[in-house]
């Protein structure tokens, strides 16, 4: 039976009542709809309590999905990873569930295409709403050219509608910028600060770039070397900041800012409220000469744009705008050595932690006892948390038993759900490290499989290995890549609807770009970053099964003049033998098998105790076809 627990605890009344509020404000500005996001103001997927807008207002609490609402209906756009999530959690009495990817429902676009041509007949435009400071500017851009010709109005609201609604209500939201922020000392980050503003104004002056915003939290923590957590399981801070030639600005609650920061960062950067922002942009780009402004159209706000447009207006077109990826995000993706060994530290621990739950689940489900999701739960996160330097997790732990491990983002373990013998266990989980971050996911059996449950776990396994395996040459991206895992499944009919992998940040976002490997990325793979490899295999009802190891990219050794790269990693956590046809195997295949086991018992055979080294012996004992 498919856990209740996911389903929404919202009121349907209370739910009613939010979107009767909701309309009556569309109301007073007019609006034929309204855009609510999944994203905050600095586009995070993962967002604070009080900007947890589309859930609150919706009762689905997927990191993605946007949420449309007119003046009848509301439409909840999600992707395969929220199929069933979206159908346990939503009052459909209210909100019409769109299964993107599927045949028969519209994505955003469409629908509003489809409102705009129901309402043609009247002598005035649909009139969509939303907060500029909640879409990317790449989005906004698809909506003027696309929309301009089929009678929609774009109108831009910088006061949230969701936020005004909320403050009618009695509930108290928490606080958005008030954690501490702290900072890594080099032996963490490899380069300073002021190392880091300087190949950024480097990289400025080469494209002619003047002014660089940079509002992606992710990429303003690297810069600095500082962390907080605002956002949660991502050590990252509320904060803005600007790059000109000259001159640093770093905007964020200062209240929060010791007096050790503002001493480390005064040679190279200027602290100002976060409120500062806007004038402060406005300003650097009010120049007697032409200003040339960076825009990273991915990772800027319509918000931070508009204020620019603004500004053009006022001083006669002195303001021109390149629309560029932010040489921060590739700096950032490539780590640099002690990077490297940072991440290659986090990965062992929480290498050694997912080992040492593995173990911990066969002897009371040997003995007998009945053990729950939240059982599993609670035990790989205090493993996480029994290593040195612990900060948090990666992201809420995703412990599925049975149909629940077909939910792809299932993370909500409960402790009603129990572990079954024949039944599936997808455990997808990741810990926060001082200077790293990781990632990785085991499907186990518990008890013994059936012979379809092994020959879907092999097919997945293949496609997991032929990825990690293959060699590549410079310039492949990760869309190549992704077609290789994808092989072996889709010979078999099957496939998974989540990409194979993704870009992993040095103690920041678990998901990060601009590398990754999926449908599609068209950037390339480079040495120094870190992916996913994580293929999969869902089916409601029957369940799932994902294997995920995190890897850096490395240079090969070439035997021509090409420039070879593969992968090397970080992840030793061992597979579950007995989901395993070897026989399936090729022999290139067993070899990196045998060859991954015989490195976990490598790695962590020193590290773990008398116990758990038995039972890992065993686990990864070589396979033989």
């Amino acid at each position: 039976m498919v856990a209740t627990n996911l389903k929404t605890n919202i009121n349907s009344q209370k739910s009613s009542l939010k979107f009767t509020n909701l309309r009556a404000l569309m109301l007073d500005y007019n609006l034929d709809c309204y855009f609510i996001p999944a994203v905050d103001e600095h586009l995070n997927l993962s967002v604070p309590e009080a900007k947890q807008r589309r859930a609150w207002i919706s009762g689905f609490t997927g990191s993605a999905g946007d949420l449309l609402v007119n003046k009848n209906s509301a439409s909840l756009f999600v992707d395969s990873r929220y199929y069933e999530q979206a159908e346990l959690q939503v009052d459909t009495a209210l909100i019409q569930i769109s299964k993107l990817g599927l045949e028969g429902y519209l994505n955003l676009i469409e629908t509003l295409e489809k409102l705009a041509l129901d309402t043609a007949k009247n002598p005035t435009n649909l009139r969509l709403g939303f907060d500029p400071f909640t879409v990317a500017v790449e989005h906004f851009q698809v909506w003027a050219n696309k929309f301009a010709t089929i009678g929609i109005e774009l109108v831009p609201i910088p006061d949230n509608l969701v936020d005004q609604v909320r403050s009618q209500s009695s509930e108290t939201l928490p606080a958005i910028d008030e954690s501490p922020i702290f900072s890594l000392p080099i032996s963490l980050t490899g380069e300073s600060a002021a190392q880091k503003l300087a190949r950024v104004r480097e990289s400025m002056q080469k494209a002619n770039i003047d002014v660089l915003p940079i509002t992606n939290l992710n990429q303003i923590a690297w810069l600095f070397n500082l962390r907080g957590s605002d956002i949660p399981h991502i050590p990252i801070f509320i904060s803005y900041a600007i790059v000109t030639h000259d001159a640093a600005f770093l905007f964020t609650n200062l209240d929060r800012v010791s007096p050790e920061i503002h001493q480390d960062l005064q040679s190279c950067a200027t602290l100002l409220p976060y409120l500062k922002y806007p004038e402060t942009l406005q300003a650097c780009v009010s120049q007697p000469r032409k200003t040339r402004i960076l825009l990273d159209s991915k990772h800027t706000t319509a918000g931070t744009y508009q204020l620019i447009i603004d500004r053009q207006s006022a001083t006669e077109n002195n303001i021109q705008i390149v629309f560029k990826t932010n040489p921060i995000e590739e700096m950032k993706a490539r780590k640099n050595p002690v990077e490297i060994e940072q991440m290659k530290s986090a990965n062992f621990k929480a290498s050694r932690a997912k080992t040492l739950t593995l173990k911990w689940l066969t002897e009371p489900l040997k003995n007998g006892k009945v053990l729950t999701e939240f059982d599993v739960k609670e035990t790989i996160e205090r493993f996480y948390q029994q290593e040195t330097d612990f900060q948090t997790l990666t992201f809420r732990t995703i412990a599925g038993a049975g149909a629940n491990s077909s939910i792809v983002h299932y993370g909500t373990p409960s402790p009603e759900i129990t572990l079954k013998p024949g039944e599936l266990l997808l455990l997808d989980s990741g810990a926060q490290y001082l200077g790293g971050t990781t990632d990785d996911t085991r499907t186990m059996i518990i008890g013994e499989p059936t012979a379809l449950q092994i020959e879907h776990y092999t097919t997945v396994l293949i496609a997991h290995i032929n990825c990690a395996m293959q060699q590549f040459p410079k310039g492949t991206t990760g869309a190549q890549l992704d077609a290789i895992a994808r092989a072996v499944l889709w010979q078999e009919q099957l496939d998974y609807g989540h990409g194979t992998g993704h870009g992993v940040g040095a103690f920041l976002a678990g998901h990060e770009g601009p590398n990754g490997i999926s449908k599609s990325v068209q950037y390339p793979l480079e040495p120094g970053m870190v992916t996913s490899i994580e293929p999969g295999y869902y089916q409601p009802g029957w369940g799932g099964i994902r294997i995920e190891n995190l890897y850096v990219v490395i240079e090969m050794p070439s035997k021509n003049d090409t420039v070879w790269y593969g992968f090397e990693s970080l992840t030793y956590i061992p597979f579950d033998k007995k989901l395993i046809d070897v026989d399936r195997l090729s022999k290139t295949q067993l070899a990196w098998l045998n060859n991954y086991h015989a490195a976990v018992l490598e790695k962590l055979g020193s590290a773990i105790d008398p116990a758990t080294l038995e039972w890992l012996k065993t686990a990864v004992a070589p396979c033989i076809n």
